[in-house]
């Protein structure tokens, strides 16, 4: 078993025994039969699959939806999973499906299906890998003496992950146990976090003292258009807001920046300012990927909630030719890239270009395949998106970049 982290990504890799056998030798055994993971983190399952020696495999892929007999989706085309999946195989007739930024929606059984070169042989591995995502929570449960803060999910989940609990952005403890009690009255907060991924943040007074929530724990949108930032609160009776700040978390010896309405002409407050608020940040370079957290005073004190806020990242378009390196009369895949999976734009369409005319409108994030006898100037945009501003050219061989995303030039 290997647990890896990067950043606030879990990634689960397992290795126990769940075979299903076919006859005449063909077979798919998958490294486990469930797994439990968390929402925003990443996942791998994998197969080893069996068939006749005088076999060569042409197709492999994994699915979790079958319309007909023969209509299986491949995940690569599904377009609740785009750009979230990748396909490896080794020498070994070993085959991984890695899925990112897991939601959980994606909880589902997955399946492994190969065809081979000789007419009607294929073959599919049933059951499959049932998945299932999960997201922490915070549950309370009080006594007249002590208050009992339980890191809560859906399912167990593999690999009994360590807990931490965190006081204030602070670790007040580390151990196996998803609990934590607290046994004195406090205007702290706590929250959980296992293998990187936070839970939501709760006071120990419960609701009926400052709390805030973030309608979205991170967001990934393009370069060039507008986001909206929100959250909710409540605060004791008695209270009444008068003050509203939004602000970005220092980076490093930075101060954090105040984003007060008007700010450089792109900032703006929305919401009752009672119980929510919005900020609208337009106009986004990349420099505006950041935490956004936000504080509020009211007419008996100033109150900065220390849990994470929103995490924005602004992203621009490139083409990336898969192989890098072109040689003439060789077939490419052009994919229009973004550094993170896009969050506020639902089943985005992608348009491109050759030669600046469109040739394709598709959900598909890739153009394939792309032959020498295609040569032009290819480049891509998002509908609805095809204003934003120039990118920075990069120069690749055989490879050009320009507006409106970078464009590649076949010579």
């Amino acid at each position: 078993m290997v647990l890896r982290t990067a950043g606030s990504v879990l990634v689960v890799f397992l290795w126990s025994v769940a075979v299903v056998l076919g006859q005449n030798g063909w077979s798919v055994t998958y490294s486990t039969q469930s797994i439990c993971t968390l929402k925003g983190s990443t996942v791998d399952l994998s197969c080893f699959i069996r068939y006749p020696s005088w076999h060569k495999v042409k197709t492999t892929f994994w699915f979790t939806k079958k319309y007909d007999v023969e209509n299986y989706v491949n995940l690569r085309n599904d377009p609740n999973y785009k750009g979230r999946v990748m396909y490896r195989s080794d020498k070994t007739n070993g085959h991984i499906l890695t899925i990112t930024d897991l939601r959980e929606r994606d909880s589902a059984e997955y399946k492994f299906r190969f065809i081979t070169d000789q007419t009607g042989e294929k073959y599919s591995g049933y059951p499959g890998v049932t998945l299932s995502v999960t997201e922490l929570q915070v549950k309370v449960t009080t006594t007249w003496w002590s208050t009992t803060l339980t890191c809560s999910t859906t399912c167990t989940l593999t690999g009994n992950p360590t807990y931490t609990w965190y006081r204030n952005s602070k670790i007040v403890q580390g151990a196996s146990s998803p609990s934590y009690t607290v046994y004195f009255k406090t205007e702290d907060s706590f929250y959980c976090a296992a293998k990187g991924i936070n839970s939501n943040a709760v006071s120990v007074e419960g609701h009926s003292y400052f709390h805030v929530t973030y309608t979205h724990q991170r967001i990934c949108t393009l370069k060039g258009t507008s986001v909206d930032i929100s959250c909710s609160y409540t605060y004791p009776s008695g209270h009444t807001v008068s003050e509203i700040n939004w602000y970005t978390k220092g980076k490093l010896n930075e101060a954090s920046q105040i984003l007060s309405p008007g700010y450089g002409g792109r900032v703006e407050y929305l919401g009752n300012m009672q119980s929510d608020s919005i900020l609208r940040i337009t106009d986004l370079t990349e420099e505006d990927s950041a935490e956004y957290k936000i504080r509020f005073r009211t007419d008996q004190t100033t109150w900065e909630p220390t849990f994470p806020g929103t995490t924005l990242t602004v992203t621009g378009l490139q083409v990336k030719v898969t192989p890098a390196t072109v040689t003439e009369g060789q077939n490419v895949t052009l994919t229009c890239s973004t550094t993170c999976t896009l969050s506020d734009i639902s089943n985005p369409t992608y348009i491109w270009y050759k030669s600046g005319h469109v040739t394709t409108k598709s959900t598909s994030l890739f153009l394939n395949p792309v032959s020498s006898e295609d040569a032009g100037r290819y480049s891509c945009s998002v509908e609805g998106h095809e204003d934003l501003p120039l990118l920075k050219r990069l120069s690749l061989s055989h490879v050009r970049m320009c507006d409106p995303s970078p464009v590649v030039f076949f010579s």
